[in-house]
């Protein structure tokens, strides 16, 4: 048995991570990411930068993608509990426009594999949750982009909190699915 399994999602390419996990009355140890073991399940990305964050209950994060430097990621939660979202812009995919959410904890202790061309958002249901990633190129905030976490076209279903959803000004202020599509910026790429 591989110490990674692959889950398939609704949308090709994103897949969930289960890691295997051994423990006893210790505590728990397992392996996060190892670039064999990934290839051997069918994810062949070299991961050039990590992130961390640490959120607030209701702290929406998202959606972001880079234009330039596209970025696929390896998302889990060391601490707390987020519900993870990644949301198709491959143009000629036939899942344009679609997303895919999943539970990330620190008990299920589950990855999420986004690959480069996603708009990728969180929303923190637990009091807090510490958020790390991987990063298949490197941030570029000349190329920074979002779409709106609430665009009704997009449709995603974000779980009822029992808190105000906070934002930061920049990500109340992206744009829809359909005003970014219809850009001049996107057009040209």
């Amino acid at each position: 048995m591989g110490k990674f399994k692959k889950i398939n999602t609704e949308i090709e390419g994103v897949y969930i991570i289960e890691p295997t996990v051994f423990g006893d009355n210790r505590g728990y140890f397992m392996e996060t990411y190892s670039k064999k073991d990934f290839e051997e399940i069918g994810i062949n990305y070299e991961f050039v930068q990590d992130n961390q964050s640490k959120s607030k209950k209701g702290v929406l994060r998202g959606l972001h993608f880079q234009i330039e430097n596209t970025q696929g990621k390896l998302v889990r939660v060391i601490k707390g509990k987020v519900f993870d979202v990644a949301v198709d812009l491959r143009r000629d995919s036939k899942t344009y426009g679609k997303w895919v959410g999943v539970e990330l904890s620190e008990e299920n202790k589950k990855m999420f594999f986004i690959p480069p061309y996603f708009a990728h958002g969180f929303l923190v249901l637990s009091d807090e949750a510490e958020f790390t990633y991987k990063c298949t190129d490197i941030y570029n905030a000349s190329a920074e982009s979002g779409l709106m976490y609430n665009d009704q076209d997009i449709g995603i279903n974000w779980p009822e909190i029992d808190s105000e959803i906070i934002t930061s000004e920049k990500d109340a202020k992206w744009k829809t699915l359909k005003e970014f599509t219809e850009s001049e910026i996107w057009k040209n790429k």
